[in-house]
């Protein structure tokens, strides 16, 4: 014969080799498991049956478990006179963005939903007449990633 079928995997062989992996790779294996769960639910949301539609050999599946490993990126907070402008993005997309402005002595003075602006930009306008000492920036994606910038 010119080829031969590797042997069998027998149960003691895999479960030899799951304990010879290091813990980086256990806890990566873990983390693989968890976007594995996520991506079977969520591969029938709008978004991602959208994308698989116009990309070459991806699924929705594969554009699930992109968007759970990749959280959401806050780049900058712009204090402007009647508006607070927060730039976030995501390889999927940013669906929620929250503003939280502190006084000098960090106590809330007003917290609340951005909406959406153009591109990449999140609009929050502040009921208060002062602006504050602080600004949190909040944002999510899809599969509920969060990442938060502050604006001293």
């Amino acid at each position: 014969m010119v080829s031969e079928a590797p042997p069998k995997e027998t149960g003691r062989r895999k479960k030899r080799a799951k304990e010879r992996r290091s813990p980086g790779q256990k806890d990566h294996n873990g983390r693989f498991a968890d976007a594995s769960h996520y991506a079977r639910r969520a591969q029938t949301q709008p978004v991602y049956v959208e994308l698989a539609a116009a990309a070459a050999m991806k699924t929705a599946y594969n554009f699930a478990v992109s968007d759970w490993f990749h959280p959401p990126e806050i780049h900058r907070i712009e204090r402007k006179k009647d508006c607070i402008r927060v730039e976030a993005t995501d390889n999927i997309g940013v669906v929620r963005v929250r503003v939280t402005v502190r006084d000098e002595q960090g106590q809330v003075m007003e917290s609340g939903e951005a909406t959406r602006s153009r591109g990449n930009w999140w609009k929050f306008t502040p009921q208060t007449a002062g602006q504050g000492g602080s600004i949190l920036a909040e944002a999510w994606d899809l599969p509920k990633n969060k990442a938060s910038l502050i604006l001293e």
